[in-house]
């Protein structure tokens, strides 16, 4: 038995006999591309991120093919290249935040916005309500907390429209005059 030389000639020798496991690149994109990718998706947090560094490291792939000798370690140079194509993307990302010596603060809410404020209005306002004649009462709180319009105030009350009309403007009458609501105007 002799012994080789040069051993990377008799590699490349018997190489040469042996057929390729991927023939061509696509073969090898189309047989592996459900394990990569399941690769790249370990590496981001988004599918469309992972499909977009698959693409790229098989990009990078593509273009070192000829290169590569040995194609049974092809899923091995498109692990490094999506590792690093990660890691080139990380590096390169973009900081949304930047420090500063002072704290932004929210600008101050206007006086009228005050929730005590408008819960004390609120509370004037029903118990200025509650003082009207029930038939009153009825007729603004259908008309403007209920939203209906003079129409299907009437019909809801089985009045007429011209009654709403009046009875109504009585009653904003007798509310712009209350003196609770008076701190408002």
């Amino acid at each position: 038995m002799t012994t080789p030389v040069c051993t990377s000639a008799s590699n490349a020798a018997t190489a040469a006999t042996r057929p390729l496991p991927y023939p061509s690149f696509a073969s090898y994109v189309k047989a592996r591309q459900p394990v990569l990718l399941r690769t790249a998706r370990s590496l981001t947090a988004n599918p469309s991120d992972a499909e977009d560094l698959l693409q790229t490291a098989l990009a990078k792939t593509y273009v070192a093919w000829e290169r590569i000798e040995d194609h049974r370690a092809l899923d091995g140079y498109v692990r490094r290249a999506l590792l690093n194509t990660r890691t080139s993307q990380w590096r390169k990302r973009k900081v949304d935040e930047f420090a500063c010596e002072e704290l932004p603060e929210p600008e101050p809410a206007p006086a009228g916005d005050d929730p005590a404020e408008q819960q004390a209005l609120h509370d004037a306002m029903w118990r200025a309500i509650m003082r009207l004649p029930a038939r009153q009462r009825a007729m603004v709180v259908l008309r403007y907390y209920e939203d209906l319009s003079e129409v299907q105030t009437a019909e809801v009350l089985g009045v007429s429209v011209g009654t709403v009309k009046s009875a109504v403007s009585r009653a904003l009458g007798k509310l712009r005059d209350d003196p609770e609501l008076g701190i408002v105007r």
